[in-house]
């Protein structure tokens, strides 16, 4: 597969960039760790007006910031069958589809059954912004997430989307099935979302947090539970679990942030709805919707119907 690589991004700070660490507005811009941006700019790769700085340099309006990310090593990738479906493609992006249970991309000690090794099996070429463990993929959603993901062919593109999402200008919506009877119609919150200080694999809402806003809806109500959308202002990892557990009502089946297997649910209730982006090379306006997988539409029908106790209706078949 041939997968445009190495490419030369220009990148100049906007106003409101100002005083930013460099690391952190690149992982922003460019949807990648702050760790990988700094071994980047301690190779050399990354530039400020031509010089080497530290990953600590204080961005000024119009710094023209030149990356480079070379060719990632290889790594055994397998292509794989799996059942992901793409919604649009053309020669710059696709939007996929995404089940519950397939991770987005690998990790240490697992190279098969993700999205990724779907998309190597299902698209010509990926971008090379994220890495090798990474291609393609400009932003993310948990494995027992289902719904929307934009991914990225070329370096270009992946730049541009990822820009789009640091700067707020991409939209994306989340279906969630919420435990309790929420007392409003709508509510926004702004909380900042940071690692867990004792246990390390959760997030949580704390002062140190980077700033996270989302805004919830009411869709639906029902005895105990209340389905919401959710559009995130921003995307911090596990931001609406976290959000709707800081506000007291967990989603559904969350296994973390709330409880595992209630109402038969074999994973959250939670599920990319809609995604708005602009196109990166044409500037169109395009808007994807997905329907809620079969097990979720299962839940509300109990719920509907008054029969939801113990229902085993959410469970994903194996």
């Amino acid at each position: 597969m041939a997968t445009h690589l190495g490419d030369l991004h220009r990148i100049t700070v906007e106003p409101e960039a100002r005083g930013l660490r460099l690391d952190v507005y690149l992982a922003h811009r460019l949807s990648l760790s702050r760790s990988r941006i700094q071994q980047l700019i301690e190779a050399g790769e990354i530039r400020v007006h031509g010089r080497v700085v530290r990953p600590s340099y204080r961005i000024r309006t119009g710094d023209e910031v030149q990356v480079r990310i070379p060719p990632p090593e290889p790594v055994m990738l397998v292509p794989e069958p799996l059942p992901v479906r793409i919604r649009y493609e053309d020669a710059d992006l696709a939007v996929v589809d995404k089940p519950a249970g397939i991770a987005v991309h690998p990790g240490a000690g697992r190279t098969r059954g993700t999205l990724v090794n779907a998309l190597l099996a299902r698209l010509d070429r990926l971008s090379g912004i994220g890495g090798e463990l990474r291609p393609g993929i400009v932003h993310r959603l948990d494995k027992d997430t289902s719904g929307l993901l934009v991914v990225a062919k070329h370096d270009a593109a992946h730049a541009a989307l990822a820009s789009q999402f640091a700067r707020r200008m991409a939209r994306r919506t989340y279906l969630a099935l919420l435990r309790g009877e929420v007392p409003w119609e709508e509510k926004t919150v702004s909380a900042p979302i940071g690692r867990h200080p004792v246990r390390r694999k959760e997030m949580a809402v704390i002062p140190t947090g980077r700033p996270a806003t989302t805004h919830f809806r009411v869709v639906e109500r029902f005895p105990g539970y209340t389905l919401v959308a959710c559009q995130l202002k921003t995307g911090r990892t596990h931001q609406v679990r976290v959000h709707a557990r800081y506000m007291g009502y967990p989603v559904a089946g969350d296994p973390v942030y709330g409880a595992r297997g209630e109402l038969g649910l074999g994973r959250q209730f939670l599920h990319a709805s809609e995604l708005v982006l602009v196109h990166p090379r044409t500037g169109e306006r395009l808007v994807f919707t997905s329907e809620l997988p079969e097990e979720l539409q299962q839940v509300l029908r109990a719920l509907r119907e008054g029969r939801s106790e113990r229902c085993g209706c959410g469970r994903r078949p194996e």
